[in-house]
């Protein structure tokens, strides 16, 4: 079987994790190009990716111009990485012109937006994976299939909690950071990834949303504070309680599941420790060194699965685990909570009824 070939546009703080990833699956995947706006950024990529492989006669082009660089080299596989507010238009670039494409979150700006991309990706048969890689981490699949096998009764609620701190240095670092045109606030850059976990987990399908945000210490656009309550068509109620604003440093990333025959709460730097495990006739303690992973970043080690599968579902025909529309859940739950910040009101779901809201102009 040939590798699919792979191209890394956006060459910043994530994508180390995107070499690394192409690296542990090697045998499938090669990197052929690296793109940045900054030509140094892909440079540095591909030194990284060569050494990293250990082989000193890989060819790996750099771009400094996406469209140059899709035109030019055979690629399989775009992963884009780039400041949010471009992802929708660089992934429907690309998936015109035959390319699947792995999307860092979020996936887009807005629910057309989103759709667009699904509509694109299905009309040129290609495929779309969202980067929502903390759903392949150890103790969030044996959650996810205690969910499934219905070990929790009824769920009552759950809660995401993102405790974080981004100085002002962070956003002046990389001013789009922050901004309505690119970013948003910190529920749609740094809480998303609980935000998906824990709509994955509580039944997906919401009645409505209503928020609480407000911009407290950062000289930014969005908010670096916000509270969501989500009611789940179940009856179940989520939690999310999100800031950039603790002092001095990261405390904490956790989720927690709440039901009438369980309690599961996962932290950790990457939502990747297990923390409580309590289900009658269940050892906690074998349970938990069942699951043990040692992590030092806050992304966790989930690219490599995730890339992994998005190689199996191309070479399968089929959609990968996470796909556009498993990628727009936490989207809409983000958008609804802007639109109730707004208005002081909750939002009603389905989502079609706000699929005009639209960060770029705030409305």
């Amino acid at each position: 079987m040939k590798k699919l070939k792979f191209a890394i546009i956006g060459c910043g703080r994530i994508s180390y994790k995107h070499v690394e990833a192409l690296v542990k699956n090697s045998e499938e995947a090669i990197l052929v190009a690296t793109c940045d706006i900054l030509k140094q950024r892909a440079e540095d990529k591909k030194e990284e990716y060569i050494k990293k492989m250990n082989d000193k006669i890989l060819v790996v082009n750099t771009y400094s111009d996406y469209k140059e660089m899709i035109e030019k080299e055979e690629i399989d596989v775009v992963v884009i990485a780039t400041e949010s507010g471009y992802h929708a238009e660089i992934a429907i670039y690309a998936m015109e012109r035959s390319c699947s494409a792995i999307v860092e979150k979020p996936m887009a700006m807005s629910i057309k937006e989103a759709d667009e991309m699904i509509d694109v990706a299905n009309k040129n048969n290609v495929k779309l994976c969202i980067s929502h890689q903390n759903r392949f981490n150890k103790p969030i699949q044996k959650l996810r299939e205690s969910i499934e096998n219905n070990k929790f009764g009824k769920l009552i609620n759950g809660t995401a909690r993102i405790l974080w701190n981004r100085n002002q240095g962070y956003y002046t670092q990389a001013p789009w950071r922050g901004t309505w045109a690119l970013d948003g606030g910190t529920l749609m850059n740094q809480c998303i990834h609980n935000i998906d976990l824990l709509q994955w987990m509580m039944g997906g399908e919401i009645e409505r949303v209503y928020a609480e945000c407000d911009t407290f210490l950062r000289d930014i656009e969005g908010e670096d504070f916000g509270a969501i309550i989500i009611r789940f068509k179940n009856g179940a109620i989520g939690i999310v309680e999100g800031s950039a604003c603790v002092y001095p440093n990261n405390l904490e990333e956790t989720l927690s599941i709440f039901g009438e025959e369980g309690t599961v709460v996962i932290g950790g730097m990457a939502v990747n420790e297990l923390k409580t495990w309590k289900f009658e006739n269940e050892n906690e303690n074998e349970i938990k060194k069942e699951l043990q992973v040692e992590i030092d970043n806050v992304y966790g080690e989930g690219h490599t699965p995730l890339f992994k599968d998005l190689i199996d579902s191309i070479n399968e025909d089929r959609e990968p685990l996470i796909n556009g529309e498993e990628g727009k859940k936490a989207i809409s739950i983000i958008l609804a909570a802007y639109k109730s910040r707004k208005t002081g009101m909750p939002v009603q779901f389905p989502m079609e009824e706000f699929a005009s809201i639209d960060m770029k102009n705030n409305n």
